[in-house]
């Protein structure tokens, strides 16, 4: 999982390897973003999580941050998830393997368990927040990004 501090990794900012269910190529580099990683598209929990980033909307967009949603299923799957439940936010598949694998969200307990979690990078593509759990209750570190994204906004 990508550290606090850190710069992400130049495949995550600038390779084609994000797409979103249009199927257009996705670059997170030159803009603050937001990333939560969903367990699967069908993860009731993770989902909650999704309405929660919904109803911050205004707030990650005064601070300038745009909000994707990553899921490691294929585009299709992601779309029709997507469109059901009326997500306002870009969803993102990965072009080869999963995004999840792009920033180390590898599988636990014996690769049973997808981890889930958030990724918060600023417009310099420096890692400002990283969380990430096995079980969906504790992928979406609300506190933890809200405290993020105020800092971004705070002068320096």
């Amino acid at each position: 999982m990508l550290e606090p501090g850190s710069p992400a990794p130049e495949l995550v900012l600038e390779d084609l390897l994000l797409e979103d269910t249009d199927g257009r190529p996705v670059h997170l580099a030159g803009r603050a973003a937001l990333v939560y990683f969903m367990r699967s598209a069908t993860c009731p929990v993770c989902t909650r999580h999704v309405r929660d980033l919904a109803a911050d909307a205004d707030t990650f967009a005064a601070a300038g941050v745009r909000v994707f949603i990553a899921v490691p299923e294929d585009r299709e799957t992601a779309a029709a998830w997507r469109a059901k439940r009326r997500i306002p936010f870009p969803v993102l598949v990965g072009r080869r393997g999963t995004p999840h694998e792009l920033v180390g969200l590898s599988r636990a307990v014996f690769g049973a368990l997808q981890r889930s979690g958030s990724v918060l990078l600023d417009v310099d593509g420096i890692v400002r927040h990283a969380h990430s759990a096995v079980m969906p209750t504790g992928s979406y570190d609300k506190k933890g990004v809200a405290a993020a994204v105020a800092a971004l906004r705070a002068p320096t």
